[in-house]
């Protein structure tokens, strides 16, 4: 199967509600449609997490990035650009996602994706894709497609091809809190 041919397959499952797992520019997410509240329900359905805990998206361009926040400070853009690393910035006034995943603070994760495969993913899907570790809560997220456990295998619609054969290190990615205000907070190196 081809890259093509698997970014296709996977916007299919997404645009019918459907969900997906995925190598991203960390470890292996599971993902859907960002906009989609029932979609991002089985997500949390699946990693057996309290819908509290917000998820965070992957989004190709700072372009996209604005249609999903307001009012982004100018911090945030300068960080996203000099990042030399993944970087999931949170930033207050999430709009147009799905209600359930915004946090109770009314903030989102977002992370601007450079790894080839999701960021096309993202490109050509046109909307923001849930990104959270392939794991159960608690337990460690899966760095490669043989990391995954069966369970969560079983619970996807999709599970991309790209990738699959790769085993090397992946970490998660640093965690930035960014207030209206331009005030940084760093979650995770």
């Amino acid at each position: 199967m081809t890259q093509k041919e698997d970014i296709k397959n996977a916007i299919d499952v997404m645009r019918k509600g459907g969900i997906i797992l995925y190598p991203t520019d960390t470890v292996w997410g599971i993902g859907c449609d960002a906009t989609n509240a029932e979609a991002v329900a089985k997500v949390y359905k699946i990693k057996q997490r309290d819908d509290s805990k917000a998820l965070i998206c992957l989004a190709d361009s700072v372009d996209r990035v604005q249609r999903y926040v307001r009012d982004v400070p100018s911090v945030a853009w300068d960080l996203m650009e000099i990042a030399d690393k993944p970087t999931t910035v949170i930033l207050d006034g999430a709009v147009n996602l799905a209600p359930n995943l915004i946090a109770e603070d009314g903030s989102i994760g977002l992370r601007i994706t450079n790894e080839e495969f999701s960021k096309e993913l993202c490109y050509r899907f046109q909307k923001p894709i849930v990104s959270t570790s392939v794991n159960i809560s608690g337990e460690p997220a899966a760095q490669n497609y043989c990391d995954i456990v069966p369970e969560i295998l079983e619970a996807a619609d999709y599970v991309c091809w790209t990738r699959r054969h790769e085993h090397k290190p992946h970490k998660p990615s640093s965690i930035v809190k960014i207030s209206r205000d331009g005030q940084v907070t760093i979650i995770r190196k």
